[in-house]
Parts: C-alpha cells; structure tokens; sequence
C-alpha cells in the first residue's frame, strides 16, 4: 500500500465492493454500483479511493494454464547454503528473472524459498531445475509437481468480514 496515502476504515459497503471487483473484474460500474447499493457516483468514488489507498492494486484475466501450453505446475522447496542478507538478495534478483516462476515466497520452517512453476511439460521442468539449482545460494531443493488441482485461490474470504469495519489483521 502507498504509504502517503492515509487509508480510512473500510466500512461494509467497502467490502462489498472489494468482494465484487475480485469475483468480476470487468463488472460495469452501474452494475456494481447495484450490488452493493450505491448510486453509480458514489460508487465509482470508492473504487477509485480504494485504488488510490492501495486496496486494490489491479485487474487481471484468468487465464486457462492448460490450453495455452502450461499444463503442468510444480512446486520447489529451495533451501539456500547460507541465511544472510546477501545470499536472500543474489537469490531474489536471479529467481525473478526465471519466467515459468509464476511464484516465490520466502518461508519459516525446514526450508528457505517455495517456488512454484508453470510448464508445458516435464521435459520443460527439467531444464528449470538446471537452471533453479544453479542459482546463487541454492544448497537443495526439493520437487512436488502437481496432480491435480483441488482449490484454486479465487481471492480473499471478504463476506466473513463484512459486519467488521476493518479487516482482520
């Protein structure tokens, strides 16, 4: 969030409209402006505030992975050889540069880094490996490529707080 910007509560009607932008991105201002009981003035109003406060920070397309060619997802356990700030640095600044890293979040716990990847195939991920074990700092790493996906994150749980005047911390 921009810091400059001092954000106010969100109140309920806040909420219903962060809820309905992350279901339909592409929903008409008329439209959302119905569902959340606002006129389409006021409405436009809070969206642009929750732009500029930082609430939302922009809009996307899902993208259907299989049938553009990337099929496969795996996710990769990287543990790095030393802990230090600049192992964390060398080993950010590379793995950013890798595109098929569709994610990468530092982590407590046994490990340091979980990956996860995007491919077309698994002849594709092997040339990832190469490439992820090389990086600077990179000691091990552990591989679990998907079977099936279960749940697919669709977005943040925001009905269960909309009685609240801020979200949970």
């Amino acid at each position: 969030m921009n810091q400059s910007v001092k954000a106010k509560a969100l109140d309920r009607i806040d909420i219903s409209i962060l809820d309905a932008l992350q279901k339909e991105g592409r929903i008409a201002n008329v439209d959302l402006a119905k569902k959340v009981n606002l006129s389409a003035s006021p409405c436009i109003d809070r969206v642009k505030r929750l732009e500029k406060e930082g609430f939302i920070e922009g809009y996307g397309a899902r993208l259907n992975s299989s049938k553009l060619g990337y099929g496969t997802a795996a996710f990769i356990q990287v543990t790095l050889d030393r802990t230090t700030s600049d192992v964390f640095d060398k080993f950010r600044e590379a793995v950013v540069m890798i595109p098929q890293v569709a994610e990468c979040h530092m982590v407590a716990g046994g490990f340091d880094y979980l990956l996860k990847l995007r491919l077309p195939n698994m002849e594709a991920y092997r040339g990832i490996l190469a490439q992820i074990v090389d990086l600077p700092g990179v000691a091990q790493t552990h591989t679990y490529v998907v079977i099936e996906q279960v749940k697919n994150d669709r977005g943040l749980p925001l009905k269960l707080h909309a009685d609240a005047s801020t979200p949970p911390n």
